[in-house]
């Protein structure tokens, strides 16, 4: 170890040492850590290599590559995770966000027919926000909301939107409405602890513009194939999708009808071996205009189905 740690020398001091504790991207691993040590972007990183760092600074850095040495997620480490155009707080025992599920709320903007993020954002304090005269109001249930990311993005990106975010979990519930404080978005999301859809046929029948979630959706047999950063440190119960990975799915997508309203929006995300039979599903649940989106790695990934406008309900 160098005897001044300067940004330069901790980067590679870092890099060699999870290389050697066979971190998939050390170079990334590192540059993530030393970011959110010393509050700088990874570019200003490049641009202060000769930059020393201070006792505690360098404190922060031993205990966070220690931790990322033995495997914990780089999220879980700094406590913090970006998502879309916004950045949450995560904590063990609530699913990190992923970039799977940004794709998630693209395709769902994309099925509702909102103004394309690049037709509709103006930049303001390095965020994005949507300002349109063609905005209109809309109504949002996030079923699993975990930490509330997709809740909050939605919230964020179109100020028209309402949402309530759901979650089995007092600790993800917390953690959605500490969020949801933290960017301002109280007003907007709502988060309630309930099990799927239980008891909300009758209160928000015919309610909602948009039903999204990113529920567990792991067949059992795969999880235990899962890389260790995934298996050892995120809750099975966000995870575990039954036998299929449908279980979930299954529970609610008949309330979800009920409270959709006519021509109302489903957007779930799930495994990508599970997609023809959701699609499946959906139709027989009596949805239509069901559609299978990939995501960024081109594996299918996203369901979409609509309600059945009022004139083609059945």
């Amino acid at each position: 170890m160098p005897d001044v740690w300067t940004v330069k020398a901790i980067l590679d001091w870092c890099e060699g040492y999870l290389a050697r504790k066979n971190d998939p991207n050390p170079r990334l691993s590192a540059q993530w850590l030393l970011s959110e040590a010393l509050g700088l972007s990874r570019i200003e990183l490049y641009t202060s290599f000769d930059k020393p760092l201070t006792a505690s600074e360098r404190d922060t850095m031993r205990e966070w590559v220690r931790r990322r040495g033995a495997g914990e997620p780089l999220q879980l480490i700094s406590g913090k995770a970006p998502f879309r155009y916004i950045t949450v707080s995560v904590k063990e025992g609530v699913l990190i966000p992923r970039p799977e599920t940004e794709v998630l709320v693209s395709e769902a903007f994309e099925e509702l027919a909102l103004p394309r993020v690049s037709e509709r954002v103006v930049v303001c304090d390095e965020s994005e926000v949507i300002e349109s005269s063609d905005a209109y109001p809309i109504s949002v249930l996030d079923l699993c909301t975990g930490s509330g990311c997709i809740a909050c993005a939605i919230a964020h990106e179109y100020p028209q939107a309402q949402v309530l975010a759901t979650d089995i979990s007092s600790v993800a519930c917390d953690l959605a409405r500490h969020n949801s404080e933290e960017l301002g978005l109280e007003e907007r999301v709502s988060v309630q602890q309930n099990d799927l859809m239980h008891g909300m046929t009758q209160r928000y029948s015919d309610v909602f513009d948009l039903i999204i979630s990113n529920p567990p959706y792991i067949p059992t047999k795969v999880l235990s194939s899962l890389d260790g950063e995934v298996t050892n440190f995120e809750p099975a119960l966000a995870l575990d999708g039954g036998d299929d990975g449908l279980d979930i799915l299954r529970c609610f997508l008949d309330d979800a009808r009920v409270c959709l309203k006519p021509d109302g929006v489903l957007a779930v995300e799930l495994f990508e071996e599970s997609l023809a039979e959701a699609a499946q599903l959906a139709r027989l649940h009596g949805y239509d205009r069901v559609r299978v989106a990939k995501d960024l790695t081109g594996r299918d990934r996203i369901l979409v189905a609509r309600k059945p406008s009022e004139g083609n309900v059945e």
